[in-house]
């Protein structure tokens, strides 16, 4: 398997959509509903699609749902974060940590073991996405709930990409195994939060719903999107390479911050950009 430019683009591309719908849901008045609300969507609408071009493989199903698990607790600790961090703290530990413990998992799981130039780009990308994303480090020591989410995600976030690197090829077809993700994705989440809410929190989230449906849909298609270009990718490219594309999402991430909401960018995110693009030239390389 080959990463090839249109690869790396076509990722790039789908790390911009995740940058987005983070965005969406750090800005949003309750995370918990918006993340729940976004996925439930996309699932109501994957639906009548699985109909249409049908399941994947037999084989497939221990991977899709063992993903469905993983990513239950992936939106508690998503949520966690947000709620005792901010967006420029925790995104980056999450995004920038997952990778390298992808790429130690893949020899093993996988059995992709990265080229030394491949290592280097991955380690390229890792330390440009710390220096973009964690503009204020010393943040990080007052702010240990949210830290210790984010630790917690990044590894769900290397679970999860393994197994559906490994689901989406055994699957034969990606198109079939993003839908029926997409369909277990945005049941247990919603449900589990429909549940702890209890009755006056029920009517809360159904006012709120009707406010920010628009919303949730747009940031909803931006990630199912953004992980279908991901899963897509793994199917023709080495996973721990593509994980680490996917995590330039904080570069897109910062500049949103910067264009949209009136960030510094500075010095040390210009140097992270300078050292993730040297990451990404590597990976192509490697």
């Amino acid at each position: 398997m080959t990463l090839t430019w249109p690869v790396v683009l076509a990722v790039l591309a789908g790390a911009l959509l995740h940058a987005s719908w983070n965005a969406l849901v750090k800005s949003s008045g309750d995370k918990a509903v918006d993340a729940a609300l976004m996925h439930f969507l996309v699932s109501v609408v994957a639906l009548p699609a699985v109909a249409i071009v049908g399941l994947p493989r037999l084989e497939a199903w221990p991977f899709l749902l063992g993903s469905m698990a993983i990513h239950v607790g992936y939106y508690y600790a998503l949520v966690g974060a947000y709620r005792f961090g901010d967006l420029g703290l925790t995104y980056p530990i999450m995004r920038g940590s997952a990778p390298l413990l992808v790429a130690l998992a893949s020899g093993t799981l996988i059995g992709e073991s990265p080229s030394t130039l491949g290592w280097a780009g991955i380690a390229a990308i890792t330390i440009g996405v710390t220096l973009v994303g964690l503009s204020h480090p010393g943040e990080a020591l007052h702010h240990r709930k949210a830290v210790a989410f984010a630790l917690a995600n990044a590894v769900i976030i290397a679970m999860y990409t393994v197994v559906d690197g490994l689901g989406v090829r055994t699957s034969g077809d990606v198109v079939r195994y993003v839908l029926v993700l997409v369909v277990l994705d945005g049941l247990p989440y919603p449900l589990l939060l429909w549940w702890r809410r209890g009755a006056k929190g029920r009517v809360a989230i159904v006012a709120y719903a009707k406010m920010r449906w628009r919303v949730a849909m747009l940031g909803g298609t931006a990630s199912i999107a953004s992980y279908a270009i991901a899963l897509w990718a793994m199917t023709v490219a080495p996973v721990a390479s593509i994980a680490a594309l996917r995590e330039t999402s904080v570069l897109f991430a910062a500049l949103i911050g910067t264009l949209l909401l009136g960030e510094r960018f500075g010095a040390q995110r210009a140097l992270g950009t300078l050292v993730i693009v040297s990451g990404v030239m590597a990976l192509r390389l490697g």
